[in-house]
C-alpha cells in the first residue's frame, strides 16, 4: 500500500512539472532581444533635395506596455573629451540619470557651460589635467560651450530609454539589444524644426521576425549662423583664449 501511495505521488509530480513546463513552452520568452536597425533620408525643407549626410540623427524606442514603462532607464557613465580646442564627440546621447565626466587635455584652461536648454550647469574654470562630471538628470537636448573658446561647441541628448542609437553619414541606425514588445519611436535632429519631430513619433512594434524600423524622411531646416554668448549673456573677449600654450 505504501509502494502504491509513493508510485501515485511521483506519478502526480511528473504530471505537475510536465504541465508546468508546456506551460512556460506557451510564453513568448521576454530575454528575447535584437537588434534593431533603421534608415534616415534627410531632404530640405521646401525643395525636396536631398541631403546626402544623413549622420547625427538620433533615434529611441520608449515601450508602451505599462510594465515596461515602469522599469526606469539604466544611467551609465560617459565621458566627453576637450581636446585641441573641440569637444569629443560633439553628439552625446545618454540615458537620464547618467554621469558625463569632462577631462581636460588641453594644455590651458577651459569653463564648461550650459545655459540655454537640457541640463544647466557650470563647471566653472578649470586646468590642463583636470575633470568635472555633471549627471544630466533633466531630459532633451543640452547645449555645451566652453566660457573661453567661443568655437567650442556640443549636444548631449538626454533621453528616457536605454534604447537608442545615433545614424551614420549614409543615415543607417542601430540600437541594440532591444526586447520584444510595442515601443514609441522618437526622432531628434538638430537641423529639424520641434514639429517635424512631432510628426515623425510613431507606434512600432519589435517581434522575432519584424526587427527593422520603417524608413523616416525627415525635412531638414537649417539653423541661421548665429554666434552664441557666453555664459554671461555677453559677446566673447576674443583676447580670453589666447595663452602662452597658443601662440
Amino acid at each position: 500500500m505504501k509502494n502504491q501511495l509513493r508510485i501515485a505521488l511521483v506519478i502526480l509530480a511528473l504530471a505537475l512539472a510536465s504541465r508546468a513546463i508546456g506551460r512556460a513552452g506557451d510564453i513568448p520568452s521576454s530575454e528575447s532581444r535584437f537588434d534593431v536597425n533603421g534608415e534616415i533620408k534627410l531632404f530640405l525643407a521646401g525643395s525636396h533635395k536631398t541631403v546626402k549626410d544623413g549622420s547625427s540623427v538620433v533615434l529611441w524606442l520608449d515601450a508602451i506596455d505599462p510594465i515596461q514603462r515602469g522599469e526606469s532607464p539604466t544611467p551609465q557613465n560617459f565621458r566627453m573629451l576637450q581636446h585641441n580646442k573641440m569637444f569629443e564627440p560633439s553628439l552625446l546621447v545618454v540615458p537620464v540619470g547618467s554621469l558625463v565626466d569632462f577631462p581636460n587635455l588641453d594644455p590651458w584652461f577651459h569653463n564648461v557651460f550650459s545655459l540655454y536648454q537640457g541640463k544647466r550647469f557650470d563647471l566653472g574654470l578649470y586646468e590642463a589635467g583636470a575633470h568635472k562630471e555633471i549627471r544630466f538628470d533633466r531630459q532633451g537636448a543640452s547645449y555645451i560651450f566652453c566660457n573661453i573658446h567661443p568655437e567650442m561647441a556640443a549636444v548631449i541628448m538626454t533621453v528616457d530609454s536605454d534604447f537608442y542609437g545615433v545614424s551614420d553619414s549614409a543615415g543607417r541606425v542601430s540600437i541594440p539589444k532591444v526586447p520584444r514588445g510595442s515601443y514609441t519611436l522618437h526622432v531628434w535632429y538638430d537641423n529639424a524644426t520641434a514639429e517635424a519631430l512631432r510628426g515623425l513619433e510613431r507606434a512600432v512594434k519589435i517581434e522575432d521576425d519584424s526587427h527593422t524600423l520603417p524608413t523616416i524622411s525627415l525635412p531638414v531646416t537649417y539653423h541661421a549662423t548665429e554666434k552664441h554668448k557666453n555664459k554671461y549673456g555677453l559677446d566673447y573677449d576674443p583676447k580670453a583664449g589666447v595663452s602662452d600654450y597658443e601662440n
